[in-house]
């Protein structure tokens, strides 16, 4: 059987780093916030760019976290897309603000810079694009809108770790970045996990505040916060997962160009990369019109792609009340929900699967 996100099983040194490393953190009897995520904050924060890192539970509540440390809350709006995983709309609705929904880029999934300013009142506080499937957005002309309307972007590269835009890093150019490190992300865990990073060293230390109740180094409140740490093991996990990130990122897009080559004169359109952008591929995600008879195709071959994501979140009753979208609709999200497929995509995913499931969409 291959599916869209096997359970990855890593090669015989890496884990045996990853068991010694396990090791000490149990014999030290230190499980939270101690010598492994503050080293892992230092080498994560240094490894994207930024000054300052903050470990915290997970990738929603980086995003909330950031959210809050930036004053965002009641009566605030927040420029996002519908197009992403529901962690990113759910952080916003969390600190109480109102999650505005524009379109996405039709070749790129990722929100549409041409559509934020039209979405843009004087309740607006910030825009959260979203790195979708680990390709970044349209950075230069984000940052031109949030500098003219004097807004702050927090980046959503919770699928984009290692992934580049004009040389920078992801997480790297807006005034927060948020990563997840979910098990199935570029950089993952075998839990749950988030970092903040950023070089606003204000921003950084209310953020550590948040993540701790809102105590200062004497335990007193000074604001009301969250209990949402990065723990010990994980941070231990990622200290030597980090080391491979390159490497496996390299492998994902070595995979992503021999199904580019495969797939090529098929039914699917692959997936397009930006210009001076590079792809790390959390998912490889296609288009297809026929996408229900290639779903069963596929599965009748025992192959099991994903779709991310098939309902918009402003068509999610849980939602949909609560955000703002263009009384014209979000045509691109709508259309494009009903079409991409995620062929399966990691790195240990062996290169004859890919030539069988590519056969299967050739005829």
């Amino acid at each position: 059987m291959i599916t869209c996100a096997s359970p990855k099983s890593l090669d015989e040194t890496r884990n045996q780093e990853i068991i010694a490393v396990m090791e000490n953190v149990l014999r030290s009897g230190h499980y939270i916030l101690g010598e492994q995520v503050s080293q892992f904050e230092i080498d994560f924060s240094k490894f994207i760019g930024q000054n300052h890192g903050t470990g915290v539970n997970s990738g929603t509540d980086a995003l909330i976290l950031s959210l809050r440390a930036l004053g965002v809350g009641v009566g605030d709006e927040v420029i996002t897309v519908s197009h992403t995983a529901l962690a990113t709309v759910s952080a916003i609705v969390s600190c109480g603000a109102t999650p505005v929904l524009v379109d996405i880029e039709e070749d790129y999934f990722s929100i549409n810079p041409l559509e934020i300013e039209l979405a843009i009142t004087s309740k607006t506080r910030a825009i959260i694009p979203v790195h979708i499937y680990g390709h970044a957005a349209n950075m230069t002309l984000i940052m031109e809108i949030a500098k003219h309307y004097n807004l702050h972007v927090i980046e959503d590269c919770a699928q984009a770790t290692g992934a580049e835009y004009n040389g920078a890093l992801v997480g790297s150019i807006g005034t927060l970045g948020c990563f997840s490190f979910y098990p199935t992300k570029n950089l993952g865990g075998i839990g749950d996990g988030g970092m903040v990073v950023t070089n606003n060293q204000a921003l950084a230390s209310s953020v550590v505040a948040l993540r701790q109740y809102g105590w200062d180094s004497q335990r007193n409140a000074m604001i009301s916060g969250l209990n949402s740490r990065l723990d010990e093991l994980q941070a231990a996990i990622l200290n030597v997962k980090l080391k491979y990130l390159e490497q496996d990122n390299q492998q994902r897009i070595r995979l992503a160009k021999l199904y580019d080559e495969q797939l090529s004169g098929t039914r699917v359109r692959t997936p397009q990369v930006r210009k001076d952008s590079k792809h790390v591929y959390h998912l490889y995600v296609v288009k297809c019109q026929d996408r229900d008879s290639v779903v069963r195709k596929l599965n009748s071959n025992d192959i099991f792609p994903g779709i991310h994501y098939p309902k918009p979140i402003h068509f999610q009753s849980g939602y949909k009340k609560l955000c703002k979208t263009p009384a014209t609709g979000l045509p691109v999200t709508e259309r494009l929900s009903n079409n991409i497929l995620s062929l399966p995509m990691y790195p240990e995913l062996d290169e004859s699967k890919i030539k069988t499931i590519s056969e299967y969409l050739l005829n």
